[in-house]
């Protein structure tokens, strides 16, 4: 009877500790779900960027190992104005980054995206960070210049970009005669290279750093080119992050003030064209 009884009684015992450590662990959480995105950001002290790796935007280094490119640079300075000690990359596949930004795999999206009205309604786009439209890649012995003149030509678009449905409107109204879609810059680039498609639709910076930075590519941008997007990039973060939008946003217009935003794309190959208001 006496074994039953502090039996019970260390069983009790256990349930109320048990039931506290529960209850300060609820606390915790609450506590944590009432800061806001800076606070946890700050108090975890990375902020993470989804990028798909891409140069010449946001990308790890092969040589450095570092975190660097346009996008890159803006979102790293930005970062340290905040206070954030560290910032780290996360690749994701262009086409998921939304997906998994909403999935919370991450912080902020930064990587030489369009800022759409399709992709408004997925996450919150800060104000344009630079307009970078796009080009047309063909081989250096081409003359194509022009959508206009891709009626019988195959063209090739990389995977969740904006250029991949505006082709396949262009191939539904019979002003392309067929489309192949890429995973990647650089398998597009390098099907226009090897003739596998004739000529390709994506970032002219992208496009330009690559061709420039390898000189194995027998390509080049058509020129004169009146590209039709306007390509204004920005980054995303989720709609319950208010906060970080706002902070992104007011340090932003302080670097465009300051002319940090000019200088990264010089620095990249851009000019004051490119700049936004």
């Amino acid at each position: 009877m006496k074994k039953y009884l502090v039996g019970l009684l260390i069983f009790s015992m256990l349930i109320l500790v048990a039931c506290g450590d529960e209850g300060k662990d609820k606390a915790a959480g609450s506590d944590q779900s009432n800061k806001s995105a800076v606070e946890r950001i700050k108090e975890k002290g990375v902020l993470t960027v989804i990028s798909s790796n891409d140069v010449p935007f946001a990308y790890i280094d092969k040589d450095t190992k570092e975190f660097v490119g346009i996008d890159a640079e803006i979102i790293k300075e930005i970062a340290k104005r905040l206070g954030i000690e560290k910032v780290e990359m996360k690749q994701v596949k262009f086409e998921n980054m939304l997906i998994e930004l909403n999935k919370g795999e991450g912080d902020i999206v930064a990587d030489a995206m369009y800022i759409t009205e399709e992709r408004k309604k997925i996450a919150n786009f800060t104000d344009i960070w630079y307009i970078q439209g796009e080009g047309l890649i063909v081989l250096k012995d081409s003359e194509l210049n022009s959508l206009e003149q891709l009626s019988d030509k195959v063209v090739g678009a990389q995977k969740g970009t904006t250029f991949q449905p505006f082709l396949e409107e262009l191939k539904k109204d019979g002003k392309i005669k067929d489309l192949t879609v890429f995973g990647s810059q650089a398998e597009l680039l390098l099907a226009v290279n090897t003739k596998k498609i004739d000529a390709a639709v994506t970032d002219s910076a992208t496009a330009a750093y690559a061709i420039k930075n390898d000189p194995s590519l027998k390509i080049k941008l058509a020129s004169p080119y009146k590209p039709h997007f306007d390509g204004s990039i920005g980054a995303a973060v989720r709609f319950e992050d208010q906060d970080l939008y706002d902070a992104v946003n007011a340090e932003l217009q302080k670097l465009k003030d300051e002319g940090f935003i000019l200088e990264v794309l010089e620095k990249y190959g851009l000019s004051a064209d490119n700049m936004a208001n």
